[in-house]
């Protein structure tokens, strides 16, 4: 997330570095802190002015989204919350409203593998924090009375401006797709202000759109469980990759390791994946796919892909196999010396 006292600096900083390396290269590159990690941006044969423009958009939009999403500290999403609770109807903030809509039809394509609703059964496993627990998981009987109350997204009604729940265990949550939503919201703005060439890249979850230069856009895929690039992509004009990884939120305890992605069915990590990883045309659904895939699993991971329409998918598992449909396979370039065990699926 956002911050505040950092962000003014840094980006001033950014934008002076921008415009500084206007004189020297085509390529220009800045980076801004939010959503709890560092944003690059990256724009290609863009002027002055609309590096400068860029750097006010994205400041803008990172710090209405972070005053209105957070799920824990106090602000828009934390009020709704707690009208949620009451079973009443409410008239929800606009700029919550379309993201709470979006996550409802999101949920349901994904049979409910993404599940936004989770927010208490998150706070119960102490990720509701800007510090990573450190003792033992929740108490079994604590998870099973969560899972018990099945909070859903099917327990929300949208009337217009208004909402209500009908499930008082249903606490929002939105940061398994605000990251996708916040970059999509961003490259749209970016494209109406005149930019063809930029990526903007949230701690490895990106959208890019247009070239760099002669060539397309090339980014890497984090390695889940070793330093380095596991493999290589070359993006299309105006596509999104989205990875969902282990490492990311993640704990110790007695050996164990415990993340943030949690499977709705039981209340626990899921297991079984290290990291996911799609392409996609809008970085909102990516983002969204990418947690419901790793959550789905090697078995369930296909089934899932094709109601949620993704077209291209790699999935790691604890073992190291690559499971990946052939669209995918056709794209990914391996950077790693031994190329791991790739498991094709059918056509998506």
């Amino acid at each position: 997330m956002i911050h505040r006292g950092k962000i003014a600096a840094v980006a001033i900083l950014a934008v002076t570095v921008l415009l500084a390396a206007c004189s020297r290269a085509e390529l220009h590159h800045a980076q801004l802190f939010s959503f709890g990690t560092l944003v690059d941006i990256s724009l290609w044969d863009a002027t002055p002015e609309q590096i400068e423009n860029a750097e006010r958009i994205i400041h803008e939009e990172l710090q209405t989204m972070h005053n209105a999403w957070h799920a824990w500290q106090p602000g828009l999403l934390t009020e709704t919350n707690q009208q949620l609770r009451t079973g009443e109807w409410f008239s929800c903030p606009a700029g919550l409203l379309p993201l709470i809509s979006q996550a409802k039809q999101l949920y349901q394509r994904s049979n409910g593998l993404f599940n936004p609703a989770l927010g208490q059964l998150v706070a119960l496993w102490g990720f509701h924090s800007d510090i990573l627990p450190s003792g033992p998981p929740p108490e079994p009987a604590a998870i099973t009375r969560l899972v018990a109350l099945k909070p859903g997204m099917d327990a929300i009604t949208i009337d217009g401006q208004r909402l209500r729940s009908s499930n008082p265990a249903v606490q929002l949550d939105l940061g398994a797709f605000a990251k996708g939503y916040a970059i999509d919201r961003i490259i749209e703005r970016l494209i109406a202000s005149g930019i063809k060439n930029v990526i903007i890249n949230a701690g490895g979850d990106l959208r890019a759109i247009g070239r760099h230069g002669d060539r397309p856009w090339r980014i890497g895929i984090r390695n889940p469980r070793q330093p380095g690039v596991l493999a290589a992509i070359e993006l299309e004009d105006d596509e999104s990759v989205f990875t969902s990884g282990d490492y990311e939120r993640f704990y110790q305890y007695d050996g164990e390791r415990y993340h943030h992605i949690l499977d709705p069915r039981t209340g626990y990590p899921a297991r079984g994946v290290t990291s996911v990883t799609v392409i996609h045309n809008n970085a909102a659904e990516a983002d969204a796919a990418a947690t419901a895939l790793f959550v789905a699993g090697p078995r369930e991971w296909y089934e899932t892909a094709r109601n949620m329409n993704i077209k291209y998918v790699m999935l790691v598992d604890d073992k190291g196999v690559i499971y990946m449909n052939p669209a995918m396979a056709r794209r990914v370039h391996f950077e790693v010396a031994d190329k791991p065990e790739v498991v094709l699926s059918k056509k998506l």
